[in-house]
């Protein structure tokens, strides 16, 4: 059935070439920089450890600067084993380059674990005097953020000794993880998780239920494994954050995301007090559907008129260079040079991983994009989000690999502006009443699961956390429970949850990669609603701005990077406003 679609589609030959990390797993270049980074370690440990206090600016910022262009060679050697591994996760070679790169990785880092603790507790007066000179500017940001980790930094060697331990410690749960979701088959036609999930959004009904019954199937004939890994994160966050005495699960994530705590409350507090908006959506498709009761696999039935011929890659890419150049041609030229230089792998392969992502790779390379492309109106958001991602990589290369790499919350800013101008060109091309109501739908159910599903996935993820550190081992009876807890809460009594729905927590990867991370999409999404609307005010004075925000990546604050659009992330009628803005699409669905 892939290939077939594949051809169809014509994504059979939308690879990526990696050649702009290396050329295979047997790159001479390979051992080549994993020599220069281990010497370079050695080197730099000697000049620098224990010797802080007495380093001239100059001195300082060159050590900084080597240490950078290590994590660049490791980041190299990490992409490409992980890009290499993702699209033939069944591939046991694959898996081995991907580990062992993982474990020469930790074994250099341990080398350099002293510059974060020593420079963590450096007196203040020489920090200052550090941070100050004119050679530390372009770091001063980054400098800034490791001494935030004062406090929950360790002695070296146990530092050393995590670092050591990690390739074998969370790292090899979560590869077994994606080993188990790639080998996993769904059905009796043996399909993958990407197909199941795709024919949830399918017309008929007997479709949607029959895929529903077999993802929970396949989920449950390894729902033992998946549960016992489950606790295994939690536990190991739990000793972690203990260790490191954050005061609780998520302030580890708080911390990195640059946000205060009341920030992120304000968020949630704002999205969970509007859940009335999902409830009355849910409400109005059940009518538009004809149905008696709205079950959980109709969550994501398309509704009457909605256009359901199959979007080519060809016409994708069309559409959405054609809705980035009518915002900005920088976007266009940029997110061209994807489809152009082969940075995309998008078919649907035996053994690739499911979903979809983008990766910044390294400054000095490419940020390269992964889709599984079904060619549905969905497809097309999820490229036009994904490229979104990768133009602000593009662009933020230039501030090098430290100040590169922008914060969750912010990540995903690019790419929801970018899913928002596609949805606006293309609801705007759409002439029939019905079919833009249908369209309009869509987009509001693509908006529910970036805020409110995923902020009801946050609340799971606070209960399971700090039920595993309260209780003990979380079973995978109550991990359900407080899965359907977290739902039914958002849902109330618009869509009726079923048994099977219970263990749909055991699939989402998020939970795992990277805890606490969720709460970002909502923040982000929220964020682009009131930056959509500043730009429809300001009109092209707004563009510079937005660029500049996307160019600048992470080397400030989220608090500062927004400064220029009058935003304050603590107050609360901020995120009601773009709530607001949801409810208003709503109304506009209630009164046709």
């Amino acid at each position: 059935m892939s290939s077939s679609l594949n051809k169809q589609l014509g994504t059979a030959d939308v690879l990526w070439n990696l050649d702009a990390l290396y050329d295979s797993p047997e790159d001479e270049l390979l051992q080549d920089d994993l020599d220069l980074c281990t010497q370079e370690a050695e080197l730099v440990k000697g000049l620098c450890s224990g010797k802080m206090a007495d380093l001239e600016p100059a001195v300082f910022a060159r050590i900084i600067r080597r240490i950078e262009r290590i994590q660049v060679n490791l980041c190299r050697m990490d992409t490409y084993s992980f890009l290499h591994f993702v699209t033939q996760v069944k591939n046991d070679a694959a898996g081995a380059f991907m580990q062992k790169c993982k474990e020469d990785a930790s074994l250099i880092n341990r080398e350099l674990v002293f510059f974060d603790l020593e420079w963590a507790q450096l007196d203040q007066e020489n920090a200052d005097r550090l941070l100050a000179a004119d050679e530390t500017a372009p770091y001063r940001h980054f400098l800034q953020n490791i001494r935030k980790y004062k406090q929950h930094l360790l002695s070296e060697s146990r530092e050393s000794l995590l670092l050591e331990i990690a390739p074998v410690g969370n790292e090899s749960w979560l590869t077994l993880f994606e080993k188990l979701m790639g080998h996993l088959e769904f059905g009796e036609s043996n399909r993958s998780e990407e197909e199941v999930l795709s024919d949830l959004y399918d017309a008929d009904r007997a479709i949607r239920k029959a895929a529903a019954q077999e993802l929970t199937e396949g989920l449950e004939s390894q729902l033992h494994i998946l549960s016992h890994i489950f606790n295994t994160i939690l536990a190991g966050k739990m000793i972690d954050d203990r260790m490191r005495s954050y005061p609780s699960w998520v302030s580890s994530r708080n911390l990195s995301n640059e946000l205060n705590d009341s920030t992120v409350e304000a968020l949630v507090n704002s999205t969970t007090a509007r859940y009335d908006i999902v409830q009355r959506y849910y409400g109005i498709k059940k009518e538009i559907l004809g149905l008696d009761e709205l079950q959980d696999y109709d969550r994501y039935a398309p509704l009457p008129s909605l256009p359901q011929e199959l979007v080519s890659w060809q016409e994708c890419k069309t559409i959405v260079l054609d809705g980035f150049r009518e915002f900005s041609p920088q976007m266009a030229d940029i997110a061209n040079l994807f489809f152009e230089q082969n940075w995309i792998h998008a078919p649907l392969l035996d053994g690739k991983r499911g979903g979809a992502f983008a990766h910044p790779a390294v400054p000095d390379a490419n940020p390269f994009i992964l889709v599984n492309y079904t060619g549905n109106l969905r497809d097309v958001s999820t490229v036009a989000h994904e490229l979104g991602h990768g133009i602000h990589q593009y662009l933020a290369r230039e501030k090098g690999f430290f100040n590169s790499d922008t914060p969750l919350v912010l990540a995903e800013t690019a790419s929801v502006f970018a899913e928002l101008l596609i949805f606006h060109k293309q609801v705007d091309s759409i002439t029939d009443p019905a079919a833009k109501k249908a369209f309009i739908c869509q987009k509001l159910e693509s908006i529910f699961a970036t805020v409110f599903r995923q902020i009801s996935m946050n609340r799971f993820e606070d209960m399971i956390h700090n039920s595993r550190r309260d209780t003990g081992e979380v079973a995978t009876d109550e991990l359900s429970r407080l899965w359907m807890k977290s739902q039914q809460d958002m849902f109330g009594d618009s869509v009726t949850l079923n048994d099977n729905y219970k263990i749909w927590w055991s699939y989402i990867p998020h939970f795992l990669h990277t805890p606490g991370y969720v709460y970002s999409y909502a923040f982000g999404e929220l964020l682009v609603l009131a930056l959509y609307n500043r730009y429809l005010e300001e009109g092209d004075d707004f563009i510079p701005k937005y660029i500049h925000l996307l160019q600048e990546g992470g080397s400030h604050s989220p608090y500062e990077l927004l400064q220029p659009f009058n935003i304050d992330l603590n107050d609360p009628v901020f995120w009601q406003g773009g709530l607001a803005v949801i409810e208003k699409m709503l109304n506009e669905v209630e009164n046709v």
